[in-house]
């Protein structure tokens, strides 16, 4: 199983985004979660720095610049997504992953703090 580092960068506009109240409550993250489409689209017009903010774990080992580097998404390149949060909580907590876990869980108090 692959090892993952959490992404400070990606924890810092996550805060952001949440205080900024970009975020969706409800969203079913089988849905709304970024498509290959979805990743292509967005690397034709940013960087793979600010892809890679879009994911809480990096992949220890995998290249620079590709997307097998970045895991755990938690939002739709526009937004956070509360679904999105609880889906990394849930992924990491079931693949033992306690950094990415704490991360997601400690992005999802905040979300759920900031909306009341």
């Amino acid at each position: 199983m692959a090892s993952y580092s959490v992404d400070q960068a990606a924890v810092v506009r996550a805060r952001r985004l949440i205080e900024a109240r970009q975020y969706v409550l409800d969203s079913d993250w089988g849905v709304v979660q970024p498509r290959a489409t979805d990743e292509n689209g967005y690397l034709d017009k940013h960087s793979w720095r600010e892809y890679g903010e879009w994911f809480l774990g990096r992949t220890e080992g995998a290249n620079e610049e590709t997307k097998a580097r970045y895991a755990f998404a938690y939002g739709d390149f526009r937004r956070v997504h509360r679904s999105g949060l609880v889906a990394c909580v849930y992924r990491a907590s079931e693949w033992r992953h306690k950094d990415v876990e704490r991360a997601a869980h400690d992005l999802l108090q905040l979300l759920d703090q900031v909306a009341g």
